[in-house]
């Protein structure tokens, strides 16, 4: 049962919580009498389409499930995907066709890092929220913005809890970073210097490549020189297998590799090299698989993926499950009444959320992240295994 909570509605400051647009009944886009529009853009067949799909999969489930039950406050949810295919030009105009031509409500699960920093601006000036983006960049949460919400991990954050437990719980003396030379891999070696800088220490190390290099022998040689016992990695996929094997190669295995959620899926446990073998990754959400122990709740939900999508479901495909749950919920809390500016205030006030695999969010009026803790996992005979349920930031 969902608990009623009165919300006040915030003064008019933004046109489409006063009414602004034309969408129906309410006067407020995205909302009729008997309708809520949800946008979506997304990567459903780029390089990172595995997390997309997945994503926007669950979601669906859940709000067929709502639909199904009479939609809320009899509105049913209209969602409306566009594949942008990971690409910046085609996220800016799925942005403009959604709050434009489909007169979005909300924005939600939006993929990429990049693309929400293109593309933040165009839906505050449209007074769409920005809710639950697929990306654990900083820029998600800095500066503060009224209408932005996050529920997953930031990688600043993570790494930074990483290095803090890797020192004070493993007993690690040489912390190096590898990382990509982006924005993103930037970030990583921004956190683990400023996380041993505040602990007294130094980097023993650091090495940074291009995504599209392919070869990092010399790069893993610089560092297991230098004496490091501990690397944070600033990779995706495909290089974090590369540097992997690269340590392989050299007889590297006296080390621990440290990631986060850019570097965590079941492919990267699973591939066939075994090269991934004592892995950690600091993650918001960890997978599951067929065996793993589950609530009924969890597991007829885990069976319904598998049955719709021929495949097991990937860490994003509970994300987003979850975080329809609370949009959902946030909708439910605004009342029938239904603005933008309810709608904030609503997920403003759930601060007490628990979902069905059994993690937290917490919200605020001056606290939009979510999330204030990681998952530490590490790969084990090709599979992810939990090691400790929460490290807070």
């Amino acid at each position: 049962m969902r608990i009623s909570v009165s919300v006040g509605l915030f003064a008019c400051v933004w046109l489409s919580a006063c009414g602004g647009g034309e969408s129906g009944g309410s006067g407020v886009n995205g909302v009729s009498d008997d309708e809520i529009v949800i946008g979506t853009h997304t990567d459903l067949s780029g390089p990172v389409a595995l997390l997309g799909t997945d994503a926007t999969t669950a979601a669906r489930m859940r709000f067929d499930e709502v639909n199904a039950a009479g939609g809320i406050h009899g509105r049913k949810i209209r969602f409306v995907v566009e594949d942008t295919q990971y690409q910046l030009p085609k996220a800016i105009q799925a942005v403009n066709k959604l709050i434009n031509r489909d007169k979005a409500f909300v924005m939600f699960l939006a993929m990429g890092t990049p693309m929400n920093n293109a593309t933040i601006d165009t839906l505050t000036e449209a007074g769409v929220p920005n809710v639950f983006p697929i990306s654990g960049g900083r820029q998600m949460i800095e500066p503060f913005r009224p209408m932005m919400f996050t529920a997953r991990g930031i990688y600043y954050n993570e790494v930074r809890a990483g290095v803090r437990y890797f020192v004070e719980n493993r007993g690690a003396k040489a912390i190096c970073v590898i990382y990509q030379d982006t924005d993103y891999g930037l970030e990583i070696f921004e956190a683990a210097r400023d996380q041993t800088k505040a602990m007294g220490m130094e980097l023993a190390a650091t090495s940074a490549h291009k995504p599209t290099d392919t070869e990092f022998t010399a790069a893993v040689l610089k560092l297991r020189t230098a004496g490091c016992d501990t690397v944070m990695l600033g990779s995706i996929y495909k290089d974090t297998m590369l540097i992997f094997e690269a340590a392989r190669k050299i007889g590297w295995d006296d080390v621990s590799f440290v990631g986060q959620n850019a570097s965590f899926s079941k492919a990267v446990a699973s591939a066939e090299s075994g090269a991934a073998e004592g892995y950690f990754a600091f993650v918001h959400i960890a997978v599951l698989y067929d065996d793993s122990e589950m609530s009924p709740a969890v597991s007829a939900w885990y069976q319904a993926f598998k049955e719709l999508t021929g495949h097991a479901p990937e860490y994003a495909a509970l994300e987003g499950y979850r975080n329809a749950d609370v949009l959902i919920e946030a909708l439910d809390r605004a009342g029938p009444e239904l603005t933008s500016a309810a709608f904030v205030a609503a997920l403003e006030s759930i601060n007490d959320y628990q979902d069905i695999f059994g993690y937290k969010l917490s919200f605020g009026p001056d606290d939009h992240v979510g999330v204030s803790e990681s998952v530490l996992t590490t790969v084990q005979d090709g599979r992810w295994v939990v090691l400790e349920e929460s490290v807070s930031y």
